[in-house]
């Protein structure tokens, strides 16, 4: 299928060339600069010679994009930064610099009180990052056309990319493990930013580089290794995740990647119901509470009515069955229910047990979780003679208390990736998209759709409760205020639903990326004070606007037809042209 390429601002290509690399140069090289007099702004930008907070941003932009502009050039040995030889990578590029660097040059202007606080390095800085985005925009753009052949339309990019030279097996192992490690660094950074404004700009760029990344082909050309060696791919992501704490001198950032944790292994049990099943759950965040309580009344809390405290393996399985036993009961009576019904009944489960556990205080119901106030005092977990609770030196660093459950997690969430990864790809998961796609054409194919949602609701009831159980120690208390629809902070019924929608259905990264998101969004954005939540919804709109299919595509939907882009007299595209797009 053809495409346009029509440069956004007529400029001769080389001139359009010089210009942004130019621009590029210039732009790094402005982070050396001092952007103003004070150090009343976060970060300390009045320093010549080394770039400091929000500087870091801009001088990664600019030399992203004057390495995409030496490989539009052909600069020998840089061919490999754009496998797609398009110049869509290099306009990204271009645009993240400019946008990062305005915001953090309005940023300075609005907390110091105007433009006048601004230095020489400053403005230079802004001059160049828009000179580098004029030059980008007045290279060729590959586009889609308008109006094809049934509104036919490519997915994920805007070309296919050349064959790639074939590399030793050892290279392109070394290739993926630098991969995750840079990816490793990139987490880093965004979960231990110290405030709102290097968190917003790091959250501006990072958009822009990943679009311009998969735009220049460099993505797609590396996702495509780690399909090649999936087992090292494999481990190298899991050796990434276990590698934090080693990179954290204190439990102030652990915390915080522990519960991400947390919640993004809810979202992925969440991810069977929905993304799979097609099911509308809006009180699934009830089955993590489930767990919770299941497990912090045999933790041997001394507020528990129940006095015995349980193995670390007992626990869990007593938080896993619990949700399970849940999700059986409330899924049998209601899963002949379909699309808007289903929603408002699982909306009503999440708001009775919210207030059952309330309820059940020795007042207006038995004692057995204290009402409002909960079951405080939880004991931390004990395996193998291993306290969770209690500091541990392992190869010369020493974990705190949310590192040894950060690590927990990661043990537990790599195991729902396992379930979810073996269940998508199984005789039961391709029933569950049978029934999300059209439950009447699955039930006419001989599908029974009732026990295969019950099954759903189950499984995904089961691995929130799993979650529910490390969540439970790690808060050392559990409340029902803890299990609401959209009043608390993460992770709730809306945000756990946002998350899988953002992220991808029917994908494992999915979830995963999109609960990451929506975890440390609303917690690096406190500075905005009463306008977080503004921030918050506007961030949401932007991202579905962009990427309605969500961060992560599932790879299952490789075209999409555009009715509205439909002429009125043509005929259906042939078997090969669709073959041919879609490959």
């Amino acid at each position: 299928m053809s495409t346009e390429t029509t440069p956004v601002i007529p400029l001769p290509l080389g001139a359009a060339r010089a210009v942004t690399a130019v621009g590029a140069l210039a732009t790094a090289a402005s982070a050396f600069l001092a952007w103003t007099w004070t150090a009343d702004f976060p970060g300390d930008l009045t320093v010549t010679g080394y770039p400091g907070g929000l500087q870091w941003l801009t001088l990664t932009a600019g030399l992203l994009t004057l390495l995409l502009a030496l490989a539009s050039y052909g600069v020998p040995g840089l061919r490999w930064t754009s496998p797609s030889g398009s110049d869509n990578g290099l306009l990204y590029a271009a645009f993240g610099g400019a946008a990062v660097t305005w915001f953090t040059l309005i940023a300075i202007a609005t907390d110091l009180g105007g433009l006048a606080n601004l230095e020489p390095g400053g403005w230079i800085a802004g001059l160049a990052s828009l000179l580098a985005l004029i030059g980008a925009l007045g290279l060729p753009v590959d586009r889609h056309p308008k109006g094809t052949s049934w509104g036919l339309r490519l997915a994920k990019s805007d070309r296919p990319l050349p064959k790639a030279r074939q590399l030793p097996s050892s290279v392109e192992v070394l290739l993926i493990v630098a991969a995750f490690a840079v990816g490793l660094f990139a987490i880093t950074f965004g979960i231990d930013t110290e405030y709102g404004e290097l968190f917003a700009g790091y959250l501006i760029l990072a958009g822009f580089v990943v679009a311009s990344l998969t735009k220049s082909g460099l993505l797609p050309r590396l996702r495509a290794l780690t399909i090649k060696h999936r087992p090292v791919a494999t481990g190298a992501a899991f050796a990434a995740a276990a590698g934090f704490p080693f990179t954290q001198t204190s439990d102030q950032y652990t915390s915080v990647a522990a519960n991400i944790l947390i919640f993004a292994t809810v979202a992925l049990g969440l991810n069977i119901v929905v993304g799979l099943a097609g099911l509308l759950d809006l009180g699934y965040v009830a089955f993590l509470g489930v767990g919770a309580y299941a497990a912090a009344l045999v933790s041997g809390s001394p507020a528990s009515p129940i006095h015995v405290q349980f193995p670390f393996w007992a626990a869990m399985l007593t938080g896993a069955a619990a949700s399970m036993v849940f999700g059986v009961l409330i899924g049998a009576p209601t899963l002949r229910l379909r699309g808007d019904y289903l929603a408002i009944v699982t909306l009503g489960f999440g708001e009775i047990f919210r207030i059952t556990m309330n309820n059940l205080n020795g007042t207006t119901g038995p004692k057995i979780t204290n009402g409002s106030n909960g079951i405080p005092r939880i004991p931390d977990l004990e395996i193998l003679g291993f306290n969770l609770g209690q500091k541990h030196t392992i190869a010369g660093v020493e974990l705190g208390r949310f590192s040894n459950y950060y690590l927990l997690m990661l043990l537990v969430t790599a195991f729902v990736v396992l379930v979810f990864a073996r269940v998508g790809s199984s005789r039961i998961g391709r029933a569950w998209v049978a029934i999300r796609e059209d439950e009447t054409a699955a039930e006419a194919m001989g599908i029974n759709g009732f026990r295969l949602k019950l099954l759903a609701f189950a499984l995904g009831a089961c691995l929130a409760g799993l979650a529910g159980t490390v969540q439970a120690h790690v808060s050392y208390t559990v409340t029902p205020d803890q299990y609401t629809f959209a009043e608390a902070l993460p992770p709730n019924s809306a945000f756990l639903l946002a998350a899988v929608i953002l992220g991808g259905m029917g994908t494992i990264s999915g979830p995963l990326v999109g609960a990451t998101l929506l975890f440390l969004v609303p917690k690096k954005l406190e500075f905005l004070s009463n306008y977080q939540l503004l921030a918050f919804g506007i961030t949401l709109i932007i991202l579905m606007r962009v990427r309605p299919e969500g961060m992560i595509a599932n790879r299952r939907a490789k075209l999409e037809f555009h009715e509205a882009d439909i002429p009125a007299q043509t005929s259906p595209p042939s078997e090969t042209a669709l073959t041919k797009a879609g490959a």
